[in-house]
């Protein structure tokens, strides 16, 4: 690589160092390193602010913001009470069974929708519960951004990168539904028996609250009901315009901004006081991070170590699954796996290319969304789902720690893994 490569690397490693070592605040860390890299003119403002392949992602940013917006509209209804006291009820108040239903609900629509609106919109019902059960929050927000990442592999809409490789590879949502679903629903339920050691220090809620909460009459939480019913139109339209995206060819970021305009305008609120809703520290902190990553793009730095990657192997069918799919749950933990999914399609196309064997059933780019989607889980800023969970988290004045994630989420992403090599090597070896 060049002086210049290198020099981004180095730029990116010690910001990466600042975050984890929480020196400085994430959000500094990221925005000093962007400073940098364009600064020192690693990248220019065009490759960082409209590229699509090297700048930041504008789709994600505003579908963070229209979320954001709709979510601070909902909560004003009292809806979130609401599913707090029912989804307890539901649970009979056990903090167990309550975490196994949130895991359920949060991998189930990370399916469907993509995992940073299921947080965005499933994090307020689990603080409220917390908070009435007497349990500590953190293993629970954290839990459903670990099911999240586990869900959202399971389509084709359910994780960013599984949009690009279906692309790529001419891919429809049943080839998903197909190769990826039995593996997660796998992987989904030994997280579910893992969680109970896993989180088991949270475990242990006040049965005084349980019992009060459970003698609660959750209708009476709804506080705004015109609103209530406004806003459910509203999501729902949202909701259905993320599924059929494919379709229209509407940008996911697109339908949240239009649904959030449309609630804002059928809603009494002020804008003004939804502008506290936002999380503007989580939107800075991936600005920040995918102008660091998009340097790393632009002089060719994954490229290279795409390129790597697949050259380890010599061709091998079974040596290089293995090393598209655990070299990429490593790189995924470290960098967004969005734009290194971006820079190895086409190395895997090449490979497939080269030797039809590693297409048989798609299976190198099976094994590609395995590792980007599970490996994530690693790290806090290994997935969007994470780095919203921790902003959301902060703002209710709850701190996450790089090593806090850790303790969770490399024993989640060393058992996707590891159920993920022999599915691998047997179905597609």
């Amino acid at each position: 690589m060049t002086a210049i490569a290198w020099l981004a690397v180095a730029i990116f490693a010690g910001v990466y160092v600042l975050i984890a070592t929480e020196r400085v605040h994430r959000v500094a860390a990221a925005l000093g390193g962007a400073a940098l890299v364009m600064g020192l003119g690693i990248v220019k403002s065009e490759d960082a602010f409209y590229s699509h392949e090297t700048g930041i992602d504008w789709n994600v940013i505003f579908l963070l913001l229209g979320m954001m917006l709709v979510v601070g509209v909902i909560r004003r209804t009292g809806v979130f009470e609401y599913l707090a006291i029912r989804s307890a009820k539901l649970a009979q108040g056990r903090p167990f069974g309550v975490l196994v239903l949130l895991i359920l609900v949060t991998a189930g629509a990370s399916a469907l929708l993509d995992n940073v609106t299921t947080v965005l919109l499933v994090a307020p019902v689990t603080l409220l519960l917390c908070d009435r059960l007497g349990l500590q929050p953190i293993p629970f927000l954290m839990a459903e951004a670990l099911a999240s990442n586990i869900g959202g592999a399971a389509t084709l809409v359910g994780d960013p990168p599984n949009i690009i490789i279906a692309s790529r590879a001419d891919l429809s949502f049943v080839d998903f539904l197909v190769h990826m679903l039995p593996i997660v629903l796998i992987i989904l339920a030994v997280f579910i028996v893992m969680a109970r050691w896993l989180f088991r220090d949270a475990l242990h809620g006040d049965p005084t609250r349980a019992k009060s909460l459970m003698a609660l009459d959750e209708r009476e939480a709804i506080t705004d009901r015109p609103l209530l019913l406004r806003s459910s139109i509203v999501l729902a339209a949202i909701l259905l315009g993320f599924l059929l995206q494919r379709q229209t060819g509407v940008a996911l970021s697109v339908v949240a901004l239009v649904g959030a305009g449309l609630l804002l305008l059928l809603s009494p609120l002020h804008a003004s006081d939804l502008v506290e809703d936002i999380e503007w520290e989580t939107l800075l902190f991936f600005i920040g991070l995918f102008i660091l990553v998009g340097a790393l793009v632009h002089v060719g730095a994954l490229d290279r170590l795409a390129e790597a990657l697949a050259g380890v192997t010599g061709g091998a069918v079974v040596p290089t699954l293995l090393v598209i799919l655990m070299g990429s749950a490593v790189v995924s933990a470290v960098v967004d796996n969005i734009p290194y999914v971006t820079a190895m399609s086409p190395v895997v196309a090449s490979l497939i290319a080269s030797n039809p064997e590693l297409g048989r059933d798609g299976g190198l780019w099976w094994a590609l969304a395995l590792g980007a989607d599970l490996g994530g889980n690693a790290t806090l800023v290994g997935a969007s789902a994470n780095v919203v969970i921790v902003g959301v988290a902060a703002r209710n004045g709850l701190h996450i720690t790089f090593r806090t994630w850790l303790r969770y989420g490399i024993p989640t992403a060393v058992m996707s893994l590891a159920i993920s090599v022999p599915y691998v090597l047997w179905r597609y070896a």
